[in-house]
């Protein structure tokens, strides 16, 4: 939707259509419950794993299984980007999330690494599909003022579905086998595909695009499209570096904090259910921080352009991931780089929200950010599996979470890829979607 003179004096908030915000409403709850199912995994991943392969082991198996997820959310996002522009964002949605809280829930029945790892992968499928359609949704129903902020407003409130998670785990923390639970509540979301179907409708741009390609014959939903134009083959590759620093960094070496918090605590002999809670609030305490960076980001993109606001949040998820991994040694830093954490190494995602829709026209919209978000995961996938690797060569038993440390403080590098896709990639604020 464009802008008109009679608009530019509006917050970006107001004389929005209620159909926009009705789309925005049922996106960001089913990007909240998704986000809520793939933190569910990072706080149960080290219980888990200790049950199901031993201790020895856990970590190990914990970075395959985490990369296997990392892999199923690749693949979910060429699928479903691609069926999300050929047969509308609203179904895509609704498929998508039923797919990801049904084999949540069936996680939890799991007693085997194998099929641990096999329902992780089909939850992937869905958590990957689900945010290229409902990004290219709100994208595409609100004004060209009211986009980056209605899209970060999107992504920030992902920072919620996290939290859930946290409180989940927290309050299940003196339940025998808690992650089970844990994951059987992930299931609930499959109520959201009701509303979806009753309340969200699928934007004219998109139905306009469709025919319009029909009667031209252009690809609509086609990967290959996106590298046969010069413009839309730069703006792909660039995407999919950006995606690939906040991917990597975040999946790579930031979500693996509460491991971080279980080493370094384990001399203070905490019980299982205060380590947990230890872990969730910790958790709880970054999400806060997740929250204001997000937002943070749109509001930064919005007044200064999106490539400078990108330059100063990748810089700064560096700077964050390694100063937590290097600086945590109690409670109080704990707290204190867990909000740093997540208000630097989280913002890229808002970002990856914002923007990726602008750089595909709507023909290609659900098929380009999904490419760029989830191709990334593809290459992000060898961060955990890397990480898990160094943390054992380096690891020395007298000294808590050293292998962790150092193993983090290389990973972190992956962040370089983001600076090349900030080379690369135009400016698009101010600009009307491209058609």
């Amino acid at each position: 939707m464009s802008t008109t003179n009679e608009d530019k004096n509006l917050r970006w908030f107001q004389g929005v259509p209620k159909q926009a915000w009705i789309v925005l409403t049922v996106c960001a709850l089913g990007w909240l419950f998704d986000t809520m199912d793939q933190n569910i995994f990072n706080l149960v991943r080290q219980p888990s794993m200790v049950e199901l392969v031993g201790a020895e082991r856990a970590k190990e198996v914990g970075g395959m299984i985490t990369s296997v997820f990392l892999i199923g959310w690749a693949v979910g996002g060429f699928l479903f980007g691609m069926i999300g522009d050929k047969l509308g964002r609203t179904r895509t949605m609704t498929v998508t999330i039923l797919i990801y809280a049904v084999f949540t829930g069936l996680t939890g029945l799991t007693n085997d690494p194998f099929w641990y790892g096999v329902c992780r992968f089909f939850t992937a499928l869905g958590v990957g599909g689900e945010f290229a359609a409902g990004a290219a949704l709100v994208a595409e129903v609100f004004p060209q003022r009211s986009r980056a902020m209605a899209l970060g407003v999107l992504q920030a409130l992902s920072a919620v579905g996290n939290m859930l998670a946290a409180l989940i785990t927290l309050s299940l923390a003196s339940v025998e086998n808690s992650w089970r639970y844990a994951y059987f509540i992930g299931a609930f979301p499959a109520v959201l595909v009701f509303f979806i179907r009753r309340l969200a409708h699928e934007p004219e741009q998109w139905a306009e695009a469709k025919l319009k390609a029909a009667r031209e014959g252009t690809s609509v939903g086609s990967i290959p499209a996106l590298f046969t134009d010069p413009v839309l083959r730069r703006n792909t590759i660039a995407g999919t570096l950006l995606a690939i620093a906040g991917v990597g960094g975040l999946w790579g070496v930031g979500f693996w904090m509460p491991d971080l918090i279980g080493e370094v605590f384990k001399p203070l002999g905490l019980s299982k259910p205060d380590m947990a809670r230890t872990r969730s609030y910790i958790f709880l305490v970054q999400q806060v921080g997740a929250l204001l960076g997000m937002l943070g980001y749109a509001v930064l993109a919005e007044r200064m352009g999106r490539k400078p606001a990108l330059w100063i949040s990748i810089t700064a998820a560096f700077l964050s991931v390694q100063g937590t991994f290097y600086f945590v040694h109690d409670h109080t830093t704990a707290y204190i780089w867990a909000f740093l954490l997540g208000l630097c190494a989280l913002s890229p995602f808002a970002a990856y929200a914002v923007y990726f829709p602008e750089l595909f026209p709507t023909r290609l919209r659900a098929t380009g950010v999904g490419f760029c978000y989830n191709c990334a995961r593809i290459v992000a996938a060898i961060a955990p599996i890397a990480l898990g690797s160094l943390a054992k060569i380096f690891d020395n038993p007298a000294v808590p979470a050293s292998g962790l440390r150092v193993a983090a403080s290389i990973v972190a590098f992956i962040y370089v890829f983001g600076i090349a896709g900030i080379l690369m990639a135009p400016e698009t604020r101010g600009k009307p979607l491209p058609e």
